[in-house]
């Protein structure tokens, strides 16, 4: 039996032989009838699903342009006006004012109104105008300022002592003093302690006659044994005395300006005179140191006591 071979390159030979055998292939013979498609296999099982991680945000987009400004509403309707409190520590007062609460814009019309409220330590504050005196004022609070503005004047009608002060470390300043008619009282009454009297202006009507035959109205009086009081800056003049200190009263007395009157007197007390002027018409005495008045400090050595005092004319009694 001979078996023949052939390659790919239709190279046949004879198995027995080994003789090559050359094949002509005939031509290709028509494409038989497509089959029957086969039964579709069955669906394979699903594949897992991973979802991949999350990439990094993007920077963000430029803002848009703003949308047109609405419409301004309506205006609401005004509040009530609201009501300024009273500091209590700190009054305003003014002449002829009616129903005032003490404030600067609604002051109060008389320092008795505000000494009624005012708070210890307090500033009773006194606008230009006149206030009539026919009774004493106790100022019987402590630690108060009563300040007067240019123009406020305290004005005596009746024989009374306008301003007594029994209560401690008071303040009496830039007020003026005066009087309808000359009372035989001083404007001035320091009946308590470390209290000051500064700036002030204080004088009374004109008197006829010589100093010693007129009414014996004072500037400034202080009681008995009153201490650390302080009398400084004052303008007194057409007095009979610019001030009396009784027995054991102490203090200072610095820096005023004294004429036409019959000076500074002293009873026995301990007052420390300084920087102190006389002015024209010239004073009768610019300060007398009456008999019983201590021969040493603070009023020794006169010459001294002069030199401190513009060259006072002291009338030394002792």
């Amino acid at each position: 039996m001979y078996n023949i071979f052939c390659n790919l390159k239709n190279n046949c030979r004879c198995n027995r032989c080994a003789v090559p055998v050359k094949f002509v292939l005939g031509p290709t013979g028509p494409t038989g009838a497509t089959g029957a498609t086969g039964a579709t296999g069955a669906t394979g099982a699903t594949g897992l699903s991973i979802t991949g991680p999350t990439g990094a945000t993007g920077p963000t987009g430029p803002t848009g342009a703003t949308g047109p400004t609405g419409a301004t509403g309506a205006t609401g309707a005004t509040g009530a006006t609201g009501v300024l409190g009273v500091n209590n520590s700190m009054l305003y007062v003014k002449s002829g004012t009616i129903g005032g609460i003490g404030t600067q814009d609604n002051p109060l019309p008389s320092i008795e109104d505000a000494l009624a409220v005012v708070k210890t330590g307090g500033y009773i504050y006194v606008d230009a105008g006149f206030y009539p005196y026919s009774e004493t004022m106790n100022i019987n609070k402590n630690y108060i300022s009563i300040i007067g503005r240019p123009g406020a004047v305290i004005y005596l009608t009746a024989d009374v002592v306008p301003f007594l002060v029994t209560g401690v470390g008071n303040t009496i300043e830039g007020l003026t003093f005066t009087s309808d008619n000359p009372y035989p009282v001083e404007f001035i009454q320091l009946g308590s302690n470390d209290n000051i009297v500064r700036n002030n202006i204080i004088f009374g009507p004109t008197q006829s006659g010589g100093s010693d035959t007129w009414i014996v109205n004072r500037g400034i009086v202080t009681q008995t044994s009153t201490t650390n009081n302080w009398i400084d800056g004052n303008i007194l003049y057409s007095l009979r005395q610019a001030g009396y200190f009784n027995p054991n009263s102490s203090g200072f007395v610095t820096h005023n300006v004294v004429f036409n009157t019959r000076g500074w007197v002293v009873d026995q007390a301990l007052m420390q005179f300084s920087g102190n002027s006389w002015g024209s018409p010239a004073n009768a005495v610019d300060i007398a140191l009456l008999s019983g008045t201590t021969s040493g400090v603070p009023y020794d050595n006169v010459t001294q006591l002069q030199q401190n005092n513009s060259n006072a004319n002291i009338s030394d009694q002792r």
